[in-house]
């Protein structure tokens, strides 16, 4: 009896499982490093070195594929299930091991080493399965172009479509069943290369109802996980394209974390949001007229506007917050609607949903007030709004007597960073006065007032509805002690970035 002759795999195989191997990688990839930032808040380190230690993996994939011999198309298949397996339970097995593994990066990294040399594997093996029925440089040229074309997907389709639509988790999970289908499609394709097909065959339907069934319960997955990484009870939780926002409740009232990041606690949000906006209208309101043109920049939760609108001369408040689904969230989550008193909704308040620093290069002038409300640097994209460049553009945009308040971190925690802001928007060529504040939900934390011309600093608070806000804690604010004096830093500028790097220095201490 005859051998059945060996029949080479279809040209899908080479287009479809190239394209697979890379968009899903690169998915792995950016899952790593987002939940890296997002669980331990050292963005650009993380981004560092998960792509770093994924390239390098990558590698030593390649190297040891080199030792495989025999049955590769088995060998094939199965690496790609170990990857759909890995990769798609990656992001549920990190957040749960995060509030249970003392050092959580190593398991990050040793998630990212795994699916790097993975992936490696896959690229090599497949080559070495078309060797001989592809031309040489072809194969080389299809693999390597469509490699490519498959990351370049990736980094489309994963801002775009997998975390706003899916979610961390489920983006996870969708693109392991991806993989996994590959593989299980791959039993057919390489049937007559595979010795006990069956076998294979099986593994791969595992696989694939494995993930089936994570997906399936990837909802209470996603909020048994996250209840976990907070101590009080999730009352509201949504994923944009920028940024993951969750509302907790406790006793004392609510909270708003961005991105795994405290932003207010309703509890004492006021003595905030009193002290950020406050000390600007009246700097403004001493050169003799009151301000009537306000803008705010960040504030997406409609706080600061509150403050702003107490004010009886404002007739114009434009506010500009990148995220929609965070001005959307201050409209219509009942609790915090009613805390910003419905400051959205007054017929004063424009809402701009746009990038900040791109706005602001077209609009208008004349501002009487600017109160900036971003995030913390913690990543170079909210770096540049702390930049001299951006400061320089609000300048030329300020009221000849207008006054600017600037949330700048924690004096105490993240000393350089605060000075570093200070010293940035002198360098801007604003005249500046420093002062700060305890939150309980915070500690201490610092902010710059800023005018184009030496003013003193106002000691008598407006007379506006206030709860914490008095003369003496007014006068208090511009006093430093000695742990939080002025120190010696660095520019922030757009070509070194120097306030996230003392940023991630500093608060790294603290976690």
């Amino acid at each position: 009896m005859t051998a059945r002759a060996r029949r080479p795999p279809p040209a899908t195989l080479l287009y479809v499982n190239v394209v697979v191997v890379a968009t899903c990688g690169l998915v792995y990839e950016l899952l790593a490093a987002t939940m890296g930032s997002y669980l331990l808040g050292d963005s650009v380190m993380q981004f560092s070195l998960v792509i770093g230690l994924y390239l390098s993996a990558m590698g030593v994939g390649a190297w040891v594929s080199r030792h495989i011999e025999g049955n590769l198309a088995t060998r094939f298949i199965d690496v790609e299930l170990a990857v759909a397996l890995v990769g798609g339970l990656s992001a549920p097995i990190l957040f749960l091991a995060f509030a249970e593994v003392q050092r959580f990066q190593v398991v990050l990294l040793g998630f990212v080493f795994v699916i790097g040399a993975l992936v490696g594997l896959e690229l090599p093996l497949l080559m070495r399965i078309l060797q001989g029925e592809v031309a040489f440089k072809d194969l080389v040229s299809r693999v390597l172009s469509l490699d490519y074309a498959g990351a370049l997907l990736a980094s489309l389709l994963f801002p775009l479509l997998f975390v706003p639509e899916l979610g961390l988790l489920r983006t996870s999970l969708v693109i392991g069943l991806c993989n996994a289908f590959v593989g299980l499609w791959g039993t057919w394709l390489l049937a007559d290369q595979i010795g006990k097909v069956t076998a294979v065959r099986v593994r791969a339907v595992a696989v694939v109802a494995l993930l089936a069934v994570g997906l399936l319960f990837s909802s209470k997955l996603t909020r048994w996980s996250e209840e976990r990484l907070y101590s009080d009870e999730i009352v509201y939780a949504r994923t944009s394209p920028y940024q993951r926002i969750v509302v907790t409740r406790s006793g004392s009232g609510f909270q708003l974390f961005l991105n795994g990041n405290l932003q207010f606690a309703s509890a004492d949000e006021y003595r905030y949001h009193e002290s950020l906006v406050h000390p600007a209208m009246v700097a403004a309101a001493d050169a003799g007229r009151a301000p009537r043109k306000v803008l705010i920049l960040g504030g997406g939760d409609g706080l600061a506007a509150r403050e702003v609108l107490a004010h009886p001369s404002v007739e114009a408040v434009t506010l500009v917050d990148l995220d929609p689904a965070m001005t959307s969230l201050a409209h219509r989550f009942a609790p915090l609607a009613q805390l910003n008193r419905q400051a959205l909704s007054d017929p004063r308040v424009t809402i701009v949903n746009d990038d900040a620093m791109v706005w602001l290069r077209t609009a208008p002038g004349g501002w009487d007030v600017v109160i900036i409300d971003f995030p913390d640097p913690n990543s170079f994209g909210l770096g540049k709004l702390y930049t001299r460049s951006f400061y320089r553009e609000l300048a030329a945009r300020l009221a000849p007597d207008g006054a600017i308040a600037v949330q700048a971190t924690s004096p105490l925690f993240a000393r350089k960073s605060f000075w570093c802001i200070v010293r940035t928007m002198r360098s801007a060529g604003f005249a500046v006065a420093p002062y700060h504040v305890a939150v309980p939900s915070f500690g201490v934390w610092g902010f710059a007032l800023a005018k184009k011309q030496p003013f003193t600093p106002p000691t008598t608070p407006p007379n506006v509805a206030r709860r914490f806000l008095d003369a003496e804690a007014m006068a208090a604010m511009f006093r430093f002690p000695a742990d939080m004096a002025e120190v010696d830093v660095e520019v922030n500028q757009l070509d070194n970035q120097m306030l996230v790097r003392y940023y991630e220095s500093e608060w790294r201490r603290w976690q």
